[in-house]
């Protein structure tokens, strides 16, 4: 098979390539601006691969992703370049609409323009996957959980933007019958994430005995998804799913931010001796600070749609790699 991924140099689209390489006969374009949340570590694994190309191009630029695409005349289309961190969103919107929102508009349109030209069997194949994230939904309440079927409602410029660009790709293929697949998936955790987000920066932090900032009460809970678990069902979602059809990727992993924090630490201090950084317990670096705007409260997925009707389960345990996680960020972190 033939891919473009767009976003390959991100945490998710890093674990995707390696996946996709996995299999000799496949071949990969990555397309990607290569911002300041590129894994460049990860991605020099792929620089000796004959099929693997990185294009430094940023998705907005119509004629320049019009021209990759009919030249490189891919099977399916991994679109996964995105502005993705709340917290940047509030700061600064309009990068993150023109990115996310532009942006696919960009890369559906030129990949329905070249869908238009394919012969008739490669056109009943070709597949364009959007990832996005169960962020779309808002927020829940206790006991419930987002299903493929739950209103829209996001609550910040970044949860917005991904919205609007979920209903583009929906909307290409209602009006073009484009065939799309929509995946809306739950935070993800694993090698390679930047410090930002949120198990990344407890680690770090920790390390380097800095405080650990936790939003409000560190109640707000969220569903914990390991990378190689979401990789894993978007291949299959991308080789199984119905055309214009949305799957929600979730493994059913709740913690409220506070507990997972305390997790974190705990397993620090088993780890490593809190003494040798002038501690006793890591968790003493737990700093509370005013909360973010707009924080929703909580999030849990429902994956019943991929599970029953792909068969697709996750399959990574969140106590093992959670584990497995801390001591990648130790053993690259710890000097």
């Amino acid at each position: 098979m033939k891919y473009v991924v767009t976003g390959g140099s991100g945490f998710i689209g890093c674990h995707l390539i390696n996946l996709l390489l996995e299999n000799s006969d496949n071949t990969v374009v990555n397309i990607d601006k290569l911002t300041y949340a590129s894994n460049e570590r990860h991605l020099s694994d792929f620089e000796c691969n004959s099929n693997y190309l990185l294009q430094k191009i940023d998705i907005i630029n119509f004629q320049n992703i019009k021209k990759i695409i009919d030249d490189y005349k891919p099977d399916a289309i991994f679109h996964l370049a995105a502005e993705s961190h709340v917290d940047n969103s509030i700061e600064n919107p309009l990068e993150f609409i023109k990115t996310n929102v532009l942006g696919t508009g960009v890369m559906i349109e030129a990949a329905n323009q070249y869908w238009l030209t394919l012969e008739q069997s490669k056109k009943k194949n070709f597949r364009f996957l959007h990832v996005s994230t169960d962020e779309v939904y808002g927020s829940l309440k206790d006991g419930e959980y987002f299903t493929e079927e739950t209103k829209y409602d996001p609550s910040s410029p970044y949860s917005a933007s991904k919205a609007a660009s979920d209903h583009l790709v929906r909307a290409w293929n209602r009006t073009y019958g484009l065939p799309t697949l929509v995946t809306n998936c739950s935070n993800n955790f694993g090698p390679y994430q930047h410090f930002e987000k949120l198990i990344p920066k407890i680690i770090i932090n920790a390390l380097q005995k800095k405080p650990i900032p936790i939003y409000g009460s560190g109640k707000n809970v969220r569903d914990w998804l390991y990378v190689e678990d979401h990789v894993e069902a978007l291949c299959h979602v991308m080789d199984n799913g119905k055309v214009g059809e949305t799957y929600n990727i979730g493994s059913d992993n709740q913690k409220s931010n506070i507990d997972l924090t305390y997790l974190i630490c705990n397993s620090l201090d088993k780890k490593l001796s809190p003494f040798k950084f002038g501690l006793e317990t890591f968790s003493q670096l737990i700093t509370y600070v005013n909360d973010r705007p707009g924080h929703d409260q909580r999030y849990a997925i429902d994956s019943m749609k991929i599970q029953n009707e792909l068969k697709w389960q996750s399959k990574y345990n969140f106590e093992t790699y959670i584990e497995l996680t801390i001591d990648w960020y130790i053993k690259n972190y710890v000097k």
